[in-house]
């Protein structure tokens, strides 16, 4: 049984909370899917290895490389958006922005006034996720929120009506954007392409988006890949303020509540990851033999090191699971002191503890075990 240090309780903390991150950015959209297929393919691909199916196992290895290229190339946009939302770090230290919902009670009105005169409309809110790479077409505004100008740009046969409004620090940026549709065969039929325009957007960023059904006269407002419909002015308003001004809810928020919210798949990814850490290190890590070259300190002063005999030592090394890297991928050394050599040659004794390895590294036998150096004493003046 694997011996748990300090370091291996946070290793898998730090680890499983990157994976939940990635889970809950990316759960409803199609990227999840992929991951998941792939996550079955390499589960396969261990099995036929540990089988012995060796033809299996060494076509889906070869397969392994052109995947990840497939992969680079399909989902662009989300692995850049993944690297943007890790980069935010400055918000830990409250140098990050905050986007804040732009005139709730306006907003309110005027989509609500959409509604009720059978007025088809599309406005998305931008949080912190960027969203330049999903919005396309779009006829830049910048223009300070009001309900005339959202009813005027939502009217019919206007020459901005037929796409998404984006609003960003409380301004109309652009009107009349195209974007990404919904892949999922699970929406309702009655859906048309604004709700599914919202909910495309919503499932690869962090946007908020409302629709007017032009049909139904409903108002719907799309999160996360969901979509929820609101009955009144004051119910949208109250979504607005919440889901625009996530720093301070998160506040108000007890911690204890944070951490046990979505607490199925938190303990899923929790005891997978530990699992996968008891099974790399309860396999033995292998032995290898590694030539180290010796290295010296502590020579007397005016003395001069002439000749060392053997200039390096074979070192036989275990890692200690399958965690820890190969021992032929380090750079180690045999650091040996020569404070107490003499003038002429000396036999000085190698032993294990002058090999410094890394954690999870044991050094198990070295050859020799002595060397021979020859050391010049100071030049006497005639």
């Amino acid at each position: 049984m694997p011996h748990f240090r300090l370091q291996d309780i946070f290793d898998i903390l730090i680890m499983s909370i990157l994976i939940y991150q990635l889970y809950s950015w990316f759960r409803k959209s199609r990227a999840i899917q992929v991951l998941a297929g792939l996550g079955t393919i390499t589960a396969i691909y261990f099995v036929t290895r540990q089988t012995g199916l060796h033809m299996t196992s060494w076509v889906l290895q070869q397969l392994g490389t052109v995947v990840i290229v497939v992969i680079v190339v399909i989902f662009q946009n989300e692995i850049r958006q993944t690297l943007y939302r890790f980069s935010k770090l400055r918000e830990l230290v409250g140098g990050g922005s905050e986007q804040h919902c732009s005139g709730p009670n306006i907003i309110a009105e005027a989509v609500f006034g959409l509604a009720e005169s059978r007025c088809g409309a599309i406005i998305v809110f931008q949080r912190t996720d960027q969203l330049d790479d999903y919005l396309s077409n779009g006829t830049q505004l910048e223009a300070l929120v009001s309900a005339p100008l959202l009813s005027s740009i939502f009217k019919d046969g206007t020459p901005l009506h037929d796409g998404a409004v984006l609003i960003r620090d409380e301004r109309i940026m652009q009107a009349a954007c195209l974007l990404p549709l919904s892949d999922s065969q699970q929406l309702p039929q009655q859906y048309g392409t604004r709700h599914r325009a919202a909910i495309g957007l919503t499932e690869r960023t962090d946007a908020v988006v409302l629709v007017v059904s032009e049909e139904r006269g409903e108002v719907s407002l799309a999160e996360a890949g969901e979509l929820t419909t609101l009955l009144t002015p004051v119910q949208l308003r109250n979504r607005l303020e919440a889901l625009l001004t996530p720093r301070e809810q998160q506040k108000k928020r007890p911690l204890i509540r944070r951490i046990f919210n979505d607490l199925l798949p938190k303990t899923s990814i929790l005891l997978g990851v530990t699992v996968i850490w008891l099974l790399l290190s309860a396999r033995q890590g292998e032995v290898a033999i590694v030539p180290v070259p010796l290295t010296f300190h502590g020579l007397p002063n005016g003395m001069t090191l002439t000749r060392v005999s053997p200039e390096e030592v074979t070192v036989r090394l275990r890692s200690a699971s399958g965690l820890v890297p190969s021992p032929r991928q380090l750079d180690l050394t045999a650091d040996l002191d020569l404070s107490g050599v003499q003038e002429g040659h000396n036999t000085l004794r190698v032993s294990l503890s002058h090999v410094r390895v890394p954690p999870g590294m044991t050094v198990v036998g070295l050859e020799p075990t002595t060397v021979r150096v020859i050391v010049k004493g100071p030049q006497k003046q005639k």
